[in-house]
């Protein structure tokens, strides 16, 4: 055999093994990553006998929506082979007075942060700013819960309890630059339906948190009965079989002089008439004047999220 077949050999012998490992590496990436999902949203166990407890956390400005979503995905449930309803719900405030929610409704909370009963699960709308109490109540009860999660602007609740620190998170798209700027150890997820992380887990905007409750049913009594409550519900969304089904929000739109965007939240402005800041000789309008205040704490911040 002459050198050069020699060499040839030797070179294809060098291929088959780099091409063995290289298999061998994207493999064991796979395992890694099947792992690392199957580790955040494992399957939950129900209670062999009795009712799932389930609160849901609202105070002045609740958005109705973001509780009342999830709140009839968890009502409609039925389980084959069982009478009873899996799930029982009730509300928790800082007091059982009446509460003005989104849009003007009335509720009065079933209990109190100092007499709820423990829960299974937590569901946290977006909200006005949460108490003390609230924050300490949803600290100390998600030891025990096996589902702590936020819908929306929600997610500013439950990351100021320190729960989601170091973790991935989301949150409605028209928030995602003051969350990224409030919270930055918290990693946030763009385009995300819904992000899960082991007993926390955090829904988009709004609509976002029925698919996320979908998903809690799944995870509780399997994808068909998952299914059927969506079948009964006549909702034909598919979000919640895709967590990254958000794509759509992925990428922020671009603010220029002609079509000048608010900073904070990314909707659309009307110079004429928006309230505004000058920073750094540039001119910043806002669709309100919460937003405004918002960025005048931390202008720099906010400039260097949008060059993102």
């Amino acid at each position: 055999m002459n050198t050069s077949t020699n060499v040839r050999n030797g070179s294809e012998a060098l291929y088959s093994i780099a091409k063995i490992g290289f298999i061998a590496a994207i493999a064991i990436w796979i395992s890694g990553q099947i792992s690392a999902n199957a580790a955040a949203a494992s399957p939950l166990e129900p209670p062999a006998h009795g009712s799932i407890p389930v609160a849901f956390v609202i105070s002045e400005g609740a958005v109705v929506i973001d509780f009342c979503g999830p709140w009839e995905v968890f009502r409609d449930v039925m389980v084959p082979g069982r009478d009873d309803h899996p799930f029982r719900l009730y509300t928790v405030s800082d007091k059982t007075t009446p509460i003005q929610a989104g849009g003007g409704m009335k509720i009065v909370p079933d209990y109190t942060f100092a007499n709820a009963p423990a829960p299974k699960v937590i569901v946290i709308p977006a909200q006005s700013e949460p108490s003390k109490a609230m924050l300490e109540w949803i600290r100390q009860s998600s030891k025990n819960t096996d589902i702590t999660m936020s819908v929306c602007t929600g997610a500013f609740v439950l990351a100021k309890t320190g729960l989601l620190s170091g973790k991935s998170a989301t949150t409605f798209h028209g928030a995602f630059k003051a969350f990224a700027v409030e919270f930055p150890e918290i990693e946030l997820k763009r385009g995300a339906r819904f992000v899960e992380n082991g007993h926390l887990a955090t829904a988009g905007g709004l609509s976002s948190g029925i698919d996320l409750a979908l998903r809690v049913v799944e995870r509780y009594f399997g994808r068909e009965v998952a299914q059927k409550t969506a079948y009964n519900m006549e909702y034909q969304g598919q979000g919640w079989m895709n967590p990254d089904s958000n794509q759509v929000y992925a990428t922020a739109a671009i603010s220029t002089r002609d079509h000048p965007l608010c900073p904070v939240c990314g909707m659309d402005v009307d110079p004429k008439s928006a309230p505004k800041s000058v920073f750094k000789g540039e001119t910043y309008y806002f669709c309100s004047y919460d937003d405004k205040k918002t960025f005048d704490l931390a202008p720099d911040k906010f400039v260097a999220a949008e060059k993102k």
